[in-house]
């Protein structure tokens, strides 16, 4: 499975953030132009030869700068706690210990189970990863939502498959949510199933 998008709600715009960036890129392109040239002035001064093929200040462009800026913003800067604070996003990456509670029709309990789940997660790209003992289950869309009184929400549609060994039990799709505590040391939640299993349960997950 891939890594996919997510969509924010309650958090700063993703357009913005790319304004931001492309404003920053034609900046810092600009000063690296200027140095660049004031250098070949200063060494044409002193009769250095001196040349600065067109290569190179291609290679510096407003488009060059944007794209390693973004990549660097995308796999590290955002990750930062007062940058994650003011785009209001998660860090949510990392390994996290589950305890599941199937529970009957009437909300009674059924049968628990232990899984951990791996999320890896970038700026803009997520995924979920559940590895139980007799299944994985990998999500295959996803949404962060940000309330200022429960903490932050994580929504999530996922794909079932289990393993060869497991030959009663049947391939299937569920969604879970997932409320994260404001440390995001733990997050509590709920699931259901459809689609060849129809069960459904709680959630409590624990940073390993």
């Amino acid at each position: 499975m891939q890594d996919h998008e997510y969509a924010l709600v309650g958090g700063v715009n993703r357009a913005k953030i790319g304004r931001y960036i492309t404003l920053v890129s034609a900046i810092v392109s600009a000063g690296i132009v200027f140095v660049l040239l004031s250098a070949v002035d200063l060494a044409k001064k002193y009769d250095l030869s001196v040349n600065l093929p067109p290569v190179v200040l291609s290679l510096v462009g407003a488009g060059s700068v944007f794209v390693a800026l973004y990549w660097i913003f995308d796999r590290f800067l955002w990750r930062l706690p007062g940058v994650a604070m003011f785009l209001r996003v998660p860090n949510l990456s990392g390994d996290w210990h589950c305890d599941g509670q199937t529970l009957n029709p009437d909300k009674s309990p059924s049968y628990a189970w232990q899984a951990t789940i791996t999320i890896a997660q970038s700026w803009d790209r997520i995924r979920l990863h559940l590895a139980t003992a007799t299944s994985t289950s990998d999500s295959v869309a996803a949404a962060i939502a940000y309330d200022s009184i429960d903490g932050y929400h994580l929504l999530y549609h996922y794909r079932n498959t289990p393993a060869v060994t497991s030959v009663d039990l049947a391939a299937h799709r569920g969604f879970g949510e997932l409320i994260f505590s404001k440390d995001l040391r733990t997050a509590t939640g709920e699931y259901f199933n459809g689609s060849g299993r129809f069960s459904f349960g709680t959630m409590r997950l624990r940073k390993k």
